[in-house]
């Protein structure tokens, strides 16, 4: 066995273990684990991927055009700062009251429309045939919407949080294991993609989940609670009365999932520093900028969760949007070797 072919093996066998503690941990604590994880490894994960990205030129044909990207989530990233306290002005209300009044299927279009596009980005390099696709995406979600081919909060809602954390996480694993081969990779994902199964089999003693009230405040403060009344929503786990409460058996199973995700999805892309080599090319400048970023994100997360999510939620946007190229690249190399199996 070669070096890389060890070194592969002995990561795959390491990140069996990263799922596995990341799952036991979520089970034990799964409010403080996720608020943990999303502040302290979040922003070190985006600042770092982002500059492995650039790296890799995007993984699209022409790279200027990410900037879409970054202008899509600035915009994304007003409604979510309006609600901050310090920014809560009269001016702010009255923008805040309009973009509620566009309507959900219309904010969350605009991720449906991101993702298409970067689809784009990944096989086209003329302008004009960028700009053909970018406006063919924004009519298809006015189709959608127009007649209601299915629901664009999807979209909005797991595009860039539990469909990023989990199902490309899970992608990129079988993708990188179809090209290793590794026993221990194909172990990983079966491994991962029965934790759901797991945790929604696993029985809840709600005596053993005595949240605080500090926690239960600082949770809310992520606005993470939308994604865990619609996961219920859509599994038909609302209480008798129509509601979601997060402290109850349904709540604290799809937090536990939550937590889980995000916590592997972290150390996963840490993990594999050796084989993807993403701090390859990192200057002691820039390595000293990231860090700097880093500390200020943690220390606005200790001051006050709230602006510290407002803070860096662009900078969490951006990653998500400048890893979508990726992700298509992903789901095309597995379908291609599945296809090239089957022609073999």
């Amino acid at each position: 066995m070669n070096t890389v072919a060890a070194n592969t093996k002995a990561i795959d066998l390491l990140n069996i273990g990263l799922i596995f503690i990341s799952l036991v941990i979520a089970f034990e604590i799964p409010f403080e684990l996720f608020l943990f994880s999303y502040a302290v490894l979040g922003p070190l994960h985006y600042l770092t991927e982002i500059n492995w990205l650039k790296d890799k030129n995007y993984f699209v044909k022409e790279r200027k055009w990410v900037w879409v990207f970054i202008l899509i989530a600035a915009l994304i990233t007003i409604p979510v700062v309006l609600k901050v306290p310090g920014f809560k002005t009269t001016n702010g209300d009255r923008l805040l009251g309009y973009i509620h009044k566009l309507g959900k299927e219309f904010f969350f279009s605009i991720f449906f429309i991101t993702f298409l596009f970067s689809i784009s980005l990944v096989y086209l390099s003329k302008w004009h045939n960028i700009l053909v696709a970018f406006i063919a995406s924004i009519l298809l979600a006015v189709f959608i919407i127009k007649f209601k081919l299915f629901t664009l909060a999807f979209f909005g809602m797991f595009l860039p949080t539990i469909l990023h954390v989990y199902l490309f996480t899970l992608l990129f694993m079988i993708y990188g294991t179809i090209k290793t081969k590794n026993f221990a990779g194909i172990i990983g994902c079966f491994f991962l993609l029965l934790c759901p199964l797991i945790i929604c089999a696993f029985p809840i003693n709600m005596q053993n989940y005595q949240v605080s009230e500090k926690v239960q405040t600082t949770f809310l403060k992520s606005d993470f609670q939308n994604i865990s009344s619609y996961i219920a929503q859509l599994m038909g786990g609302l209480a008798p009365d129509g509601k979601f409460y997060l402290i109850s058996a349904t709540g604290i199973k799809i937090q536990i999932f939550i937590a889980f995700c995000y916590t592997y999805h972290y150390l996963n892309w840490f993990s594999k520093t050796s084989i993807i080599r993403w701090n390859k090319n990192i200057s002691k400048g820039k390595l000293a900028l990231v860090l700097a970023v880093w500390c200020s994100a943690l220390l606005l997360y200790w001051h006050d969760y709230k602006i510290g999510f407002a803070a860096l939620f662009t900078l969490s946007l951006i990653h998500v949007f400048f890893e979508f190229p990726l992700n298509v690249i992903s789901v095309q190399g597995i379908f291609k070797s599945l296809f090239s199996n089957n022609k073999t």
